[in-house]
Order: structure tokens, then sequence, then C-alpha cells
């Protein structure tokens, strides 16, 4: 097995994925796994070798759809402001608040390999993201729109994200988050925008259709 490098993920996403539109949000296609147990299963099995962490980005997760399917039917969240995409993956959201309108939209994730699906992501929908590799948490750049799917899946994660949302929304930042029930979803400081149920993929999610809210950092 070749290792994988930032150069080579291109090839191997072409090769693992195909172009489709996610079942929430079918303005916008993605690179996605069409056998998304076996990626995952395989992905699992060749860590090592390959050096591809967990490809989330292969998958159109309920938070993020959800929240893609909020800023295309209200824009005015978006419209003429600067976005950071917080743990974007596939570049789902990034490219929702792109054609919502954002002034500039930039894609952050400590996964290296997300520069190279958003890339391919951005492409198929005719739009241009910037990536930022690594993790923003504790660091403000004046944002106006912070949007976040699917991040209260760990508990130290979920800690940390807090105190910086609180922080970004204090000087004037607005904070969106999707999530369809996650373990750690904060219990107190949100306010629901809009409810979804989103068809998602059995074998990552245990179901077939996750309902997904929109929250507001209040």
């Amino acid at each position: 097995m070749t290792a994988l490098t930032p150069d080579s993920a291109r090839k191997f996403i072409l090769d693992n994925t195909a172009l489709m539109a996610p079942p929430h949000v079918p303005e916008i296609r993605l690179h996605l796994a069409d056998e998304a147990h076996e990626l995952w299963r395989r992905t699992e099995d060749e860590l090592t070798e390959i050096g591809l962490p967990p490809p989330f980005w292969a998958f159109a997760w309920a938070g993020g759809q959800g929240l893609a399917r909020y800023i295309l039917d209200n824009p005015a969240a978006v419209r003429g402001k600067r976005v950071l995409d917080f743990a974007s993956g596939s570049g789902l959201v990034a490219i929702a608040a792109v054609k919502a309108g954002a002034a500039e939209v930039i894609a952050a994730d400590i996964d290296p390999f997300c520069a190279t699906a958003i890339r391919l992501n951005a492409e198929a929908n005719g739009t241009e993201i910037e990536f930022l590799a690594g993790d923003p948490i504790g660091s403000d750049a004046g944002w106006d729109v912070v949007l976040a799917g699917d991040v209260f899946y760990d508990k130290s994660f979920a800690d940390g994200l807090m105190p910086w949302f609180v922080a970004l929304k204090a000087r004037g930042a607005n904070i969106l988050v999707g999530d369809p029930g996650r373990s750690y979803l904060p219990r107190a400081g949100l306010e629901p925008l809009a409810v979804y149920d989103v068809a998602v993929t059995r074998a990552l999610e245990d179901a077939e259709v996750k309902r997904t809210t929109v929250w507001r950092l209040a």
C-alpha cells in the first residue's frame, strides 16, 4: 500500500467517491463515498499503511446538511459577511455560504486531506473557498459568522469549543450550529432556528433519518 500524501489525495478521493448531491441539499454536489461502510472500514484497517485519518470529508453528515439547508433558505444569515466554516469536512456548509452570497468564506479543518476534498467540491459547484489548515479554536480573525456542523461528538472537544464560541459571540460574531442530537451538545445557551429530518447513511449513523436542529448561540 502506497502512503498517501496531500499530492496523491486527489486521485484517492476521485477513485473512492462519486459526485452526488446530499439528500437534503440537492443544489450542491459533492465527492462522496457511495459505499460508505466499505470506505470507512477500509480506511480504519489501512490507516497506518496509507496515513489517512478517518475520512469525515467523504460523507454528508446530518448536522452539516441541516446547516447548509438553513443557509441556502436564509441567505441573509451570511450575505455580504466574512464566514468561517469550522471543522468543514467536505466543505458542504462553506459551499452553501458562498452560494448564499457570503463576501468571504474560509473552511477550516485539522485534516490536511480536507484541503483537496474541499477544493474538488468547490470546483464541482463553481465556487472558490479558502482553506485554513489546523485548529482555529481560541483565535479570532474577525469573522462575522461562524458555522459549525456536527462538532459536539466528543466531550473534550466540545468543552473546548464553547468558551471560544462564547468569546466570539461576545465581540459580535453570530454562531450557528447544525446538530442531530450528538452526545455533547450543550443543554443551555442555544436557541433553535430550524428543524429538519435529514436522510443519512445507516452504516454510519444507526438510522436512516436524523432529526437535525440548527441552533444559534444565544
